[in-house]
């Protein structure tokens, strides 16, 4: 599959669930996990605030370390020393909560970006964003038809998922993926940091401004979203305006932003 069009493995996956393909998404569990947070109940001021802080990140460039962006180049040397710091796919058997889910799902995404970077096989990663999109069943990801990455459009899918009463969910995948990226890079900041300016170091420390302002403030209102309040807490550490302080913080946060991501996604 040379190119996996999330709307498309969406579209897929709605489809197969309607069918009774999969009857996962439609647990008790699940449900519970969606009514949990009464999006409702939001106050006025409380809500604009998300509205701007999902705006101001879906305005910023991605951060610059897929294939796909022509940012990195990889020798040949370097393409036979495979990383083995990404996630197994098989982690999405382990997911239970919906919460779970959407936080894997945008690991994966993350992960599987880096594996074809490096020429790894992906068809793996594949089948089980599959499963996940059936088990999550969400309808807002028909938001970002033309994109193969939940994080390539994050104003568009803020909206639908503010439309289907899951922005809670919305900020656990942005969290999430910025996390993983973030580790990504610390795994290797001499090759991957190659692809920043400064204006990109600089965007880093704004998104994690952004996401913290925005998990914090969602605590009153989901309980389920604090242990993510307190994972990604760690990670404001990184302030950095250039590439070289981006390096200096990733470099000396690297334990941190490893136990970010294993409490986001164990």
């Amino acid at each position: 599959m040379k190119k996996l069009s999330f709307l498309a493995v969406a579209l897929t996956a709605m489809i197969f669930a309607a069918c009774g393909g999969n009857k996962t998404a439609q647990t008790t569990e699940n449900v519970d996990t969606v009514k949990s947070f009464e999006q409702e109940q939001l106050e006025a001021s409380i809500k604009q605030n998300f509205d701007s802080l999902a705006s101001q990140i879906g305005k910023m460039k991605q951060l610059p370390i897929r294939k796909k962006d022509g940012m990195i180049t990889l020798t040949e040397e370097e393409m036979q020393v495979k990383p083995n710091y990404l996630l197994e796919a098989s982690i999405a058997e382990e997911t239970t909560t919906l919460a779970e889910k959407y936080r894997v799902l945008s690991a994966m995404q993350v992960d599987k970006e880096i594996a074809e970077l490096y020429g790894m096989p992906t068809q793996d990663y594949e089948n089980e964003i599959a499963k996940l999109l059936v088990d999550i069943n969400d309808p807002s990801f028909k938001a970002i038809e033309n994109t193969d990455n939940i994080y390539e459009a994050t104003e568009e899918l803020y909206n639908a998922m503010d439309q289907n009463g899951r922005i809670n969910f919305f900020w656990q995948i942005v969290a999430t993926s910025l996390v993983e990226q973030l580790y990504v890079i610390s795994q290797n900041t001499d090759k991957f940091l190659t692809a920043f300016d400064d204006d990109a170091a600089s965007n880093v420390s704004l998104r994690i401004i952004l996401i913290q302002d925005a998990i914090n403030r969602l605590t009153q209102y989901d309980p389920e979203i604090i242990p993510v309040a307190e994972a990604f807490d760690p990670l404001t550490v990184i302030n950095a305006t250039n590439v070289s302080e981006l390096k200096t913080q990733l470099d000396s946060a690297k334990e941190q932003i490893a136990a970010a991501r294993n409490s986001l996604l164990d």
